[in-house]
């Protein structure tokens, strides 16, 4: 299908039911909820899920191109210009670390800090180095280099500078709390834990404790606006290898909370993929009425997600494409994660054929 405007958005749906766990906790160690539909919910939130995703990139993805959210940037940046000039004293290299990020725009403290946590890519760090070592101040030069080669999760969950808005970087992805489809209640988990070297007479417990948790189905989604994406990141092998690697993440990745108490460790049991040109649909509206069931969760869910699906075409243009996995009564279900990444990537090159997304970067 042809796409006139040059807007394109991928949408990331999936069914995926939890046991007992405690991933996302509040301030008090309680699971997190929500309401909705007149029912507590389930909730991870959103930052919970993509750190988690974050971390998947880490792990399997290119370093170069993924980014350093932290205080240390100062140290981060004067690493690499050591490693550019290895004659220059870690000191020296700290000190002209702390001068180029400040002539950015961007505060530090007296222990080369910066005031708040700083999101920047290798390359961009890399080039702020070879500033550095060449004595350049110039505000809008320097603040030019934080503002190009943003690394993949930059572009896609943005950066927030309070020090000057314009090293700010929109995101190209939203992504929502995860909410149960059915109303849950909150257990509590009470144990102890023996004293390997009491004595034989001593019968009680070293300590005792009770942990909250609960299971649910959730329902996850997520949506990355590729013409956006494109802009930012410019090259679109790297736009549709990146989103490739986003959607695994997304599928495979889970929230380290309590994950050593509870082994949590699931996987979505369904998956639905859109590609849309007029706007992003998520499909929560499915389960405002909590699913009801004493004999399981998931069938139910995905039935509620697929109806949900047919009904918002009264509203939307239909997908420029939409495929799944664990979905068996779709026309387009895949029988494996690699095949549904490889027809995302053949989907993405067919829009880029069609399209002028990315032409001229």
């Amino acid at each position: 299908m042809k796409n006139n405007n040059n807007r394109v958005f991928l949408d990331v749906h999936a069914i995926q039911t939890v046991p007992p766990s405690c991933i996302n906790r509040d301030d008090t160690g309680s699971p997190k909820t929500a309401q909705y539909g007149g029912v507590t919910r389930a909730r991870v939130s959103s930052q919970s899920w993509k750190k988690a995703i974050r971390q998947y990139f880490l792990d399997r993805g290119d370093l170069k191109n993924v980014g350093i959210r932290s205080l240390e940037i100062v140290r981060y940046i004067a690493e690499k210009i050591v490693a550019l000039d290895c004659s220059i004293d870690n000191e020296s290299a700290m000190k002209l670390a702390q001068e180029v990020i400040n002539a950015a725009g961007v505060s530090t403290t007296k222990d080369y800090k910066t005031k708040a946590l700083f999101f920047i890519s290798s390359k961009q760090a890399e080039r702020l180095a070879q500033a550095a070592l060449d004595q350049k101040t110039n505000k809008n030069e320097l603040q030019e280099i934080l503002n190009s080669d943003p690394a993949i999760d930059i572009a896609l969950f943005g950066r927030m500078v309070a020090d000057d808005p314009i090293l700010n970087i929109d995101a190209c992805c939203q992504v929502a709390h995860a909410i149960s489809t059915h109303e849950v209640q909150t257990e509590f988990d009470f144990f102890t834990a023996t004293d390997d070297l009491s004595s034989a007479d001593n019968a009680g417990a070293g300590m005792l404790g009770t942990i909250e948790f609960n299971s649910s189905t959730l329902y996850r989604y997520a949506n990355v606006a590729v013409h956006e994406f494109t802009r930012q990141v410019g090259d679109r092998d790297m736009v549709t290898n990146a989103l490739k690697l986003f959607v695994e993440a997304f599928i495979k990745s889970m929230p380290t909370g309590k994950a050593n108490t509870f082994a949590n460790q699931t996987l979505p049991q369904a998956v639905l993929i859109c590609l849309r040109a007029d706007r992003p649909v998520n499909l929560i509206s499915a389960f405002e009425r909590p699913v009801r069931s004493s004999n399981g969760y998931v069938t139910l869910s995905i039935e509620r997600l697929m109806n949900e699906y047919e009904v918002v075409k009264q509203y939307v243009e239909e997908p420029l494409c939409a495929f799944s996995l664990g979905i068996e009564d779709f026309p387009a279900n895949k029988s494996s994660l690699k095949q549904l990444l490889d027809q995302l990537e053949a989907e993405l090159t067919v829009i880029f054929q069609k399209s002028s997304l990315g032409e001229g970067l």
